[in-house]
């Protein structure tokens, strides 16, 4: 294996020893997911070309979609991509009348990032980037240094250049204006209104009446709008220099848990129009990417199935059988990881721990091929179990073993003291259960 530097095996030990999926050095333990990364990696060049693309990442809990999702986004910001992810939540919503859909908006800008800043926040190293380059650019082409006569001018024109390709799409002349205010701001030194240039960005403005008075703008993001202002956000990407914009939603399951049944279709229906969109080639440069539940998809009462428009668009086609997958589709069902994939899998977590405590661990295939049958053995049956409780039981092992020289490991895995953590079965009718008996 590859050295990897010291910040991110602590990420990675760190985050899978808790369960949850690491933001960077994902790369190092991914296994078993060619096929999907390859359909994902074709989007992203559809995307980078003009078009757009929308999928649905479905998969039980703890079966890998966030991890997937992290992949894509870690593979679009190294292709060149801005990308922005949030969770969603009964706060964080597709649509609603209390801010809830803008908060969604709030959080994707608040998370956006790129290959050079990827732990979010970038709006304002994008622009400060960009602004950069046009000055450097117009030095280049005119001779002339920034405060020289007319220097200003040509830098305002170049940027115009840009901004007027937004001015066609909806709200694109506010969000122009918004893009000119703040080089105002950059070449005036005015920090105020680069502040407020950036606040109108994120969607921070709660009235049109503040954005009218730090900005001169009519109109704010909102419920209603801020759907319209991604797809801005994404041409203007590719404008810059960017190869565009996507967007990552995790925990979709908290659309189908809307116990409103108005509010929950109100949802499906924001999520369709996103769909519509990005499918018929309304949107440029556009990727949208949602990590859901086979709940969320496929239950006829409250799920995505449940309304008819969604049904004829998702629905397997006739042609589709037990282990073959259209990965062209717009759903990509993560199947279970293969024994052999989850045996490469502990096997680059042992190499990943014994680097960064730097000790050679004693630990081979046989033993990975013990603990998976130890595993089986106590929960039952290999599919009571996903890839997250495998791999945190996992991690704990190996800090336990490095922690405790005495212990044997075939001693300890088979000691009834060794416990296992199975998912979570519901043996009641809840709505809500991921699994039911």
């Amino acid at each position: 294996m590859q050295k990897i530097p010291k910040r991110v095996s602590t990420a990675l030990i760190n985050a899978l020893a808790a369960g949850v999926v690491p933001r960077i050095g994902l790369e190092h333990i991914a296994v078993g997911r060619e096929l999907e990364i390859s359909a994902i990696a074709q989007d992203l060049e559809n995307i980078s070309e003009g078009g757009a693309g929308f999928r649905f990442v479905v998969g039980r809990y703890g079966a890998g979609k966030s991890f997937m999702l992290q992949l894509i986004r870690n593979l679009a910001m190294e292709q060149g991509f801005v990308v922005a992810d949030a969770d969603l939540s009964p706060e964080l919503r597709l649509a609603g009348s209390k801010n809830q859909a803008v908060a969604t908006y709030r959080e994707l800008m608040k998370n956006i990032a790129t290959r050079t800043s990827p732990k979010g926040g970038a709006i304002s190293l994008i622009l400060e980037k960009w602004t950069s380059g046009i000055l450097s650019q117009v030095a280049q082409t005119t001779g002339k240094r920034p405060g020289e006569e007319g220097f200003d001018d040509q830098v305002e024109l170049k940027i115009r250049e840009v901004v007027d390709h937004l001015e066609g799409l909806v709200h694109g002349f506010d969000f122009a204006n918004v893009i000119i205010a703040y080089w105002r701001g950059y070449r005036e030194d005015n920090q105020d209104k680069q502040d407020n240039a950036l606040r109108w960005l994120r969607g921070e403005f709660s009235s049109k009446t503040e954005a009218r008075t730090a900005l001169d703008v009519r109109v704010i993001i909102d419920d209603e709008t801020w759907y319209d202002y991604l797809k801005l956000w994404a041409k203007f990407a590719s404008d810059i220099g960017y190869k565009g914009l996507i967007v990552l939603l995790d925990e979709a399951i908290h659309l189908y848990k809307i116990s409103h049944s108005r509010s929950r279709q109100s949802n499906y229906d924001r999520l369709l129009a996103m769909f519509n969109d990005t499918m018929q080639g309304k949107a440029e440069y556009l990727g949208v990417i949602i990590g859901g539940t086979p709940q969320l998809v496929e239950d006829k009462r409250r799920g995505l199935f449940s309304d008819e428009a969604w049904r004829t668009r998702l629905a397997k086609s006739r042609f589709h059988q037990d282990g073959l997958q259209d990965y062209s589709g717009p759903v990509i069902e993560l199947e279970p990881l293969t024994s052999e994939q989850l045996s490469q899998l502990l096997q680059r977590l042992i190499e990943v721990h014994a680097q960064h405590f730097k000790y050679q661990s004693p630990l081979g295939l046989a033993e990975i091929e013990d603990f998976k049958q130890e595993v089986t053995n106590r929960l039952g049956a290999d599919k009571l179990f996903t890839p997250r409780e495998l791999v945190r039981d996992f991690m704990s092992l190996l800090n336990i073993l490095q922690q405790n020289s005495q212990v044997d490991f075939r001693d300890f895995i088979h000691s009834p003291e060794f416990k296992l953590e199975a998912v979570e079965m519901n043996h009641h009718a809840d709505e809500f259960a991921e699994f039911t008996l």
